[in-house]
């Protein structure tokens, strides 16, 4: 299959967001595919990680240490930002369009033979378990793409569970309560695997504690990170771990947050190998840790910076960010744009939208896009003054570069659909 020919089979068996919305709680379909594909899932050891916020970049740190480490690494992630390829990765390099093609019309090719109609996030999980298997990766860092238990990447049997954080995300499916939240994403942990429990809350860790892992490494107790202070380009932290402390390494990344993602990544790969690492290993690995659309800055004077903060708890993280790391000497302004099922008040007042000198409102690239007009109307009730509807995200983007003074700092943010396609269009001008 040709590289365009897999793009439109995948839109053909897409759903509205092509994200692993759940239709029904069921492995049923995935199972198949990987049956009569022999399993390839189970040919090499996987590092399985969830989460509400954090999955990400935790997951790149963990393929940047084990690859660091020497060993070949397939990495699984999404949702991709400019395109789909960025889903599947070989020692962190986005899988070609002819090896993706490939992968993809092998699937293709079983859908009649396995009896099943699978779901677009089914097929890319399915062409990246087999084609990792194809390549004979050493490990697989597998993300998962929505809580766990039944989310399509939990074929495999993980042999490190990795859980950043639970929130309030996906109530929809696992709600009402963080509790039922946690049920779910305690899903992945397999028997004998080990859990390194990234969630600090009692009540939730325990949960957790009962989901049956050989080994639990817990956040702040067994793992953690006990310095973290702001650095040129990212922070500086030192990380304990149960085999050993690593003292003043620095984390190319924005936002205390990562130090919490830092110190998990690092414990998985540890209970990977059952041995700690050696200092140089982990320095070169997270020197290499990048993150496109995650707090990344684009630009200068104005400060321009992009981040897929797309629930409460990372708009939360995203505010705080911007004051701690940043702390712009002039106006902040905001280009903004959510999925429908998001609550935007909830979401503009985690951003503390209220207290930016302009909001930008714009419409998601996607067919589950908030109208643009409803984003306004939301800002003015959480008493933002100064409000601007522009549906187009690129557009968006235009006007508040356009409205900024040199010491003023631009954020765009509210999905990873409206990052995705801001990225490009910014680079462009910006550079």
């Amino acid at each position: 299959m040709q590289y365009a020919e897999a793009l439109a089979y995948l839109d053909e068996h897409a759903t509205y967001e092509k994200t692993g919305r759940i239709d029904a709680p069921s492995l049923d379909r995935i199972v198949r595919l990987m049956d009569v594909m022999g399993d390839p899932q189970h040919a090499y050891p996987v590092v399985h990680i969830t989460g509400t916020n954090g999955k990400g970049s935790t997951a790149q740190m963990i393929t940047r240490l084990l690859v660091a480490q020497g060993l070949t690494v397939g990495t699984y992630t999404s949702p991709h930002l400019e395109r789909v390829n960025e889903r599947i990765a070989l020692d962190a390099e986005p899988i070609d369009d002819e090896s993706f093609g490939e992968a993809v019309g092998a699937i293709a090719d079983l859908e009649l033979v396995a009896g099943v109609r699978p779901s677009y996030f089914e097929i890319t999980t399915a062409a990246a378990y087999r084609w990792f298997a194809d390549v004979a990766v050493d490990v697989a860092v597998i993300e998962v793409g929505l809580l766990g238990r039944w989310d399509a990447t939990n074929v495999a049997d993980g042999r490190v569970a990795v859980v950043t954080n639970v929130a309030a995300d996906h109530l929809e499916f696992a709600g009402p309560t963080l509790a039922h939240v946690a049920e779910e994403k305690a899903g992945i942990v397999k028997p004998g695997s080990t859990l390194v429990l990234g969630e600090t809350d009692a009540e939730l860790a325990a949960i957790f504690h009962r989901a049956g892992a050989a080994r639990t490494l817990d956040r702040d107790l067994d793992f953690g990170c006990d310095e973290n202070v702001l650095a040129l380009g990212g922070r500086l932290v030192t990380l304990r771990t149960p085999w050993a402390l690593y003292p003043e390494l620095f984390v190319p990344l924005h936002g205390r947050h990562q130090g919490d993602n830092a110190a998990a990544a690092l414990t998985a790969v540890e209970a990977f190998f059952d041995a700690p690492l050696s200092v140089d290993v982990v320095e070169e690995g997270f020197a290499e840790v990048r993150m496109p659309g995650r707090f990344e800055v684009l630009g200068h004077q104005p400060l321009v910076i992009i981040d897929g903060a797309h629930n409460p708890a990372g708009a939360d993280v995203c505010a705080q960010v911007m004051a701690e790391d940043f702390d712009p000497a002039g106006r902040r302004l905001i280009v903004v744009g959510f999925l429908k099922g998001r609550d935007p008040v909830a979401m503009l007042e985690a951003l503390q939208a209220d207290d930016a000198a302009v909001v930008v409102c714009c419409t998601a690239p996607s067919p589950r896009g908030m109208p643009a007009d409803d984003i306004a109307a939301a800002a003015l009730a959480v008493g933002c003054e100064d409000v601007i509807v522009v549906p187009s995200v690129s557009a968006a983007c235009d006007r508040a570069i356009g409205l900024a003074a040199s010491d003023d700092a631009v954020l765009v943010t509210g999905s990873l659909y409206v990052v995705g396609e801001a990225r490009p269009h910014l680079i462009h001008r910006l550079q």
